[in-house]
């Protein structure tokens, strides 16, 4: 079985999530959000596209939520993707950049 996906530490706090071709990001300040006071967060997806004057556009757009388990021993993300679970313990250490990255677990409820 095949993961499904991988969660990243990026600039300035801010997380990566790549589920199969989809690429999402939490900024830092969602990040504090969810993990000091719980609060669930949204989930952008940057898209950029090339307008007819060749121009490049970008885009940002809430794709879906991050949330603690009732369990609070992890992190759901909800998305356009999917659903899919990260351990709590791994999602700081990410978040905090102790981890490079860490892989998400599929559709558990944890």
């Amino acid at each position: 079985m095949t993961e499904p996906g991988t969660l990243s530490h990026g600039a300035g706090g801010a997380l990566h999530i790549a589920i199969d071709t989809e690429h999402y990001r939490i900024r830092a300040e969602d990040v504090k959000s969810l993990l000091f006071y719980g609060r669930a967060i949204p989930i952008y997806e940057d898209r950029s596209r090339t307008t007819s004057g060749g121009i490049l556009a970008s885009e940002v757009a809430i794709e879906g939520h991050a949330v603690l388990a009732a369990s609070g021993r992890a992190v759901m993300l909800h998305s356009r993707a999917g659903s899919c679970a990260i351990p709590l313990v791994s999602f700081r250490r990410v978040a905090r950049g102790e981890a490079a990255s860490a892989p998400l677990l599929p559709g558990v409820t944890l």
